[in-house]
């Protein structure tokens, strides 16, 4: 991963004792998009309104949506699968929690692993961090092994690498060589009018 992935800006609320002036990091993250029942694309553009609702996450770009064949239990209907690149001052575990909430306020119900689900939401990166702690992993563990995943994650971001140093790039020509992710339209959404008081306090470019 490289410093694109990170974004330092100023909080009034926290002074460095050396210089007297504010700062704390901003992070850029990439959030993982799914569904496979209901109106798919619609539960899509719905969590993406809920993120961008938030008033301290900015959805900055949204990649095109891929139908994909499910992964891991294959016994279920296509996948509509997208990635959202996000700045927020929150930290992960607050970030991982917001992800949460929303699925919840759509309508996900808890049924089994891999199974069919109304919408998933699914911290991918959190700039240069590693966590794992209170059932968040991050990077994604299964994210290298997803070609769903970094399809629409190379759109938004192909100069990113693995943790053992593999383009992002390389890594989803292997996983699928001949090219059968089907971009089916890209999300109507406008980053460049979102949450304008988080741009005006946190320095978002």
């Amino acid at each position: 991963m490289t410093d694109k992935s990170r974004v330092v800006s100023s909080d009034p609320s926290r002074t460095d004792a050396t210089t007297g002036t504010s700062a704390t990091t901003v992070a850029l993250g990439y959030i993982g998009l799914g569904s496979n029942l209901g109106d798919r694309e619609e539960y899509l553009r719905r969590a993406c309104t809920s993120l961008q609702s938030s008033p301290r996450i900015v959805v900055r770009r949204v990649s095109s949506v891929y139908e994909t064949e499910p992964w891991g239990y294959v016994d279920q209907g296509a996948f509509l699968n997208a990635v959202a690149e996000t700045v927020t001052d929150l930290g992960p575990i607050q970030l991982f929690c917001a992800l949460q909430a929303i699925q919840g306020e759509l309508g996900r119900q808890t049924r089994f692993r891999w199974g069919p689900r109304e919408i998933d939401l699914d911290l991918l990166l959190y700039g240069d961090l590693t966590v794992c702690r209170r059932g968040l992993v991050v990077p994604h563990p299964a994210m290298y092994q997803r070609a769903f995943v970094l399809a629409p994650l190379a759109e938004l971001a192909p100069w990113l690498k693995s943790p053992d140093g593999e383009p992002i790039r390389a890594i989803l020509d292997r996983l699928d060589p001949g090219g059968k992710q089907t971009t089916i339209q890209t999300l109507s959404l406008s980053p460049a009018k979102l949450n304008p008081h988080f741009d005006k306090h946190h320095g978002v470019d």
